[in-house]
Formats: structure tokens, sequence, C-alpha cells
């Protein structure tokens, strides 16, 4: 009786769980429903297998459980850090689950510059730990592209000053990546950007950039953070295009400066860097050639002074000639007269002599006995050298054997073969030098010829029998002309003149008398 009466006496109101639930839900989120919470990040161990992620907000005597969701993860400025202290903007809401309420975040952002230059050098940092900003791993820009790639905004005004300083300095085709450079999106855009250039093909439509321009101009912190992403360091690290960083002012600094190839302080500073000034190069170009011309002429000059000294410091061919031409005629006039005295000396003899019949037997007989003593010596002589080398060849052939006939043809055939190996290398040694001096022949005859000259422009002018016309004066009204270019000839009548027509001369035979015949000289 006691409890029925005591239930009888409260009117108090009876919720299941779940109805206190829903209730205390639904106040706190109509309460609640736009919050921004200060506090320091607790907990957080990176997104979840899900894409969520769940940490605690806190400060030195609360603690408040966060969630952020996945869509919203995606779209936050920076990543969570563990100890950051930051604001959070979102909504409060309870988890009936385990009776608590948390936060549910909709942006995140680190609370003050101070905090933001905190997550810069943890950044800065790790990325230098990994190497990422040593100097030896930058490229060398190339010294005049062709195509140069910019990544900014196409409607400020650092498009249009690096544009008009390229145009200035060397023009050349600019192709512009339009992004956002301020944000949340800017960081991924211009990462998309410098990803873009690289997967560019260098024979494709749109032709992949020599050098690329990631271009901004000056802002605070905030507004020049997309350029901290991490993920755009990385990209502008693993460019395979060179890249210049112009991002912000000369005192203004960011992650892509430093992993960057070259820094510029100013986006027209970076048009400066990337292309020389093409005026300069045609002066550089033309003084060279100047020097080159008159190093030319100087030498040729110095070769030909040289030529003459020698030329000097030869007698002529009148003085090398002359003595051995006065023995010539010396000895011409001695055998004419040697040809008289030879000549009367043996008509003397022959008329002082009478040719008889016993003379001419005596003779006869002493020549026959000279000719058989000297027949019998002969026949003597040839038995004894028969002897004689009958006795060589004996002793020849027992101290010839085949071993030293074998070893004897061995050592030779060793000796041919060194021989023919002396005469390739001999023979490769001398057609490599007159390749060479056939190569500087043929520079030369280039440098010479007078085809380089028609090739920039001038014209070789003949007349009709192919004579090098020199000189108006020479050109007559009416006048056939043979015009010759670099790629071939044209035929021309001359309008004007000075000079007058040529008459030309019939060649007249001059009759050869009867019974003469032509002289050759």
């Amino acid at each position: 009786m006691s409890e029925a009466a005591s239930e009888s006496r409260t009117n108090a109101a009876e919720y299941t769980v779940s109805e206190i639930s829903g209730a205390l839900k639904r106040t706190v989120e109509d309460v609640f429903g736009n919050v921004r919470v200060r506090g320091e990040i607790s907990g957080y161990r990176g997104p979840h297998s899900s894409g969520h992620a769940y940490f605690a907000l806190k400060d030195d005597r609360a603690r408040l459980d966060a969630v952020v969701w996945k869509g919203t993860m995606s779209r936050l400025k920076f990543r969570p850090e563990e100890g950051m202290e930051v604001i959070a903007t979102g909504k409060l809401t309870t988890y009936p689950g385990k009776s608590n309420y948390q936060i549910v975040i909709d942006n995140l952002e680190p609370a003050g510059a101070g905090a933001l230059m905190a997550l810069l050098e943890e950044r800065k940092r790790r990325l230098q730990a990994e190497g990422l900003f040593d100097t030896g791993r930058k490229r060398l820009l190339p010294f005049m592209p062709r195509v140069i790639g910019v990544v900014t905004s196409p409607t400020g005004s650092v498009i249009r000053d690096i544009i008009h300083r390229i145009k200035d300095r060397f023009p050349l085709h600019v192709l512009v990546w339009p992004v956002r450079v301020q944000g949340e999106t800017a960081g991924a855009e211009v990462t998309a950007a410098v990803n873009g250039f690289n997967a560019l093909a260098w024979d494709g439509t749109i032709q992949r950039p020599d050098l690329l321009i990631v271009a901004r101009g000056g802002g605070s912190l905030e507004d020049l953070w997309g350029f901290n992403d991490e993920a755009l360091a990385r990209a502008v690290a693993a460019s395979a295009i060179p890249v210049i960083s112009a991002v912000g002012h000369e005192t203004d600094w960011t992650l892509i400066d430093l992993v960057a190839d070259v820094r510029a302080p100013t986006p027209t500073g970076a048009a400066e860097i990337a292309v020389p000034v093409k005026a300069d190069l045609e002066a550089t170009l033309a003084s060279l050639g100047a020097r080159l011309k008159a190093a030319v002429l100087r030498n040729f000059e110095r070769k030909r002074q040289a030529a003459r000294a020698a030329a000097r410091a030869l007698p002529s061919p009148d003085q090398l000639l002359a003595l051995p031409r006065r023995r010539l005629d010396e000895a011409t006039s001695r055998l004419g007269r040697a040809l008289s005295v030879s000549v009367d000396r043996k008509r003397a003899r022959l008329q002082g002599q009478r040719l008889t019949p016993a003379t001419l037997s005596r003779r006869m007989n002493e020549a026959r006995t000279l000719t058989g003593r000297d027949l019998a010596r002969a026949q003597a002589a040839f038995f004894a050298i028969v002897r004689e080398r009958r006795a060589r060849f004996s002793r020849t052939a027992t101290r010839l054997s085949p071993a030293p006939i074998v070893r004897r043809q061995k050592l030779q055939g060793d000796a041919l073969a060194a021989l023919a190996r002396r005469q390739d290398r001999v023979i490769s040694v001398r057609l490599e030098r007159l390749r060479g001096q056939l190569s500087q022949a043929d520079r030369l005859l280039t440098t010479l010829s007078h085809k380089a000259v028609l090739a920039r422009g001038f014209v070789l002018v003949k007349d009709a029998d192919g004579a090098v016309i020199k000189h108006a004066a020479e050109v007559a009204s009416g006048m056939a002309l043979s015009l010759e270019f670099a790629d071939g000839t044209a035929d021309a009548i001359a309008t004007s003149g000075t000079a007058k027509p040529k008459a030309v001369a019939k060649p007249v035979a001059k009759a050869k008398e009867p019974g003469n015949q032509g002289s050759l000289f």
C-alpha cells in the first residue's frame, strides 16, 4: 500500500532513454547550431579508413570531442596535426550511444599567424630533411627556351607584366594555365597546372614548355598560404621541366620558393631571368663575327707576308738555271768540235792502212789463235765454276734440314704478319690524316666560297658570255644578264645603262701559202 501511495503522489513525466537522448540532441543542435571553438588538437591520428577524422579539442580545463567528415576533410586548407592550436567552426551535437556531446567541424583554421608560421616551419623542416631544398638537385634553366609555361591568374596584372617583359626582351610562345592564386583551392589548382604541363608531349598539339613560371603578386601570409601547400612543393620538386618561382614580393617567401630551381624577386624579374635580351645577343654575335673576320684577314695577311719573305730569300729561276745553262752551251760547242776531230782522225787512220790478202790472212790467223785461247780458258773456267757450285750445293744440302726451314718460314710468317699489321695501322693513320686535311679544306672552301655571300641575299651578275660584272658602268641598256642566286639562276634584260655595246669581232682565217706548213709557235 505504501508503494502505490508514493506512485500516486508524483506527477513527473516519464521518458524512455531514446526520448530523453533525442530531446537533448535537438536542444543542443538548436542552441549551438553554429559555433567557433578555439582549442588544441589532441588525439589526432590522421583520417580513419572511412576518410573521417576523429580527435578532441582541449584547453587547460576541459575537453571536447570533434569529428571531421570525409567531404569536409578534403576541403581543409591544411592538414591537422597533434598539438596544433586551431579555431574550429561547426555545430554541436550529441552521440546517444555514449551519452556524450561533440562538435561536427565544417571549417578548420590555425589560431593566428603564429600557428601558421609554426605549421610552415614544421613543413619546411620535414621537406628539408627529405632533401627537396638541396642545391644539387636543382637544374639549370635553358638559355633560350622555345615555349614558356606560366601558371598564374589570367585576369591579374602579373600575367600582363610577364608577357610584356618577354615581348620586350625576346618574343616567343607563352602558354598560360589559368588558376586561382588565393583561396582554399589555390594550392590544388597550381599543383594540377604543374603536373598538367609535365604531362604534355614534346610533339603534341600543344607543345610542352621548356620552362615554367609560377607567379603571383604580393600579399599577406594568409593570401600566399596556397603556395605553402605540401603537395604543390612535391609537384614542383618532381617536375621534369625547370621551374622559376615568382610568388609575392622580394621579402615574401613560400615553400615553392625553396623547392623551385630558381626564385625570382618579382614576376617581372622571372621574365627577365627566363629569356635573354635579343638585341644584346644580336650585338654579341655581330661583334664576334667582326672579330672572327678580322682575325681571319690578319691570319691571311700574316701568311701572305711570310710567303713573300720566303720568296725573297729564294733565288730566281734564272739564277738557278744560269750555271747549268752555261755548262750545257759549252758542252754543246765542245761536242761539235770533238765529233769533227774524231771523224778526221778515223779518216786519216783508214787512209794510211792498206788492206791486202796476206794482211787479212795474218789478222784472221791471229784472231783464230786468240779465239781458241779464249775458248780454252772459258771452258776451263766453266768447269771450275761448275765444280765449285756443285761442292757448295752439296755443303748447303747437308747443312739444310726441314726443321730449320720450317722455323725460318714461321719467323718469316710472323714478320710478315707484323708488317701487315703495321701496314694497316699506317694506312689508317694516313687515311685519318688525309680525312682531316680534306675536312679542313672543305671548311676553308665553304668559308671562302661566294655561295655563303649569296645565301645572305646578294646576287652575282654576269653578262651573256658568263663574265662577272663588277661595276654599273659595264651595263648597257638592253644587255642580257644572268643573275645567280643562292638557289639558282635567272635571266634578265637591263633597262638602262651607260656602257656602249661591245662589237663582236669575227675571226679571220689566215690563208696558207702553197707548199708551206703551219707553225706550232
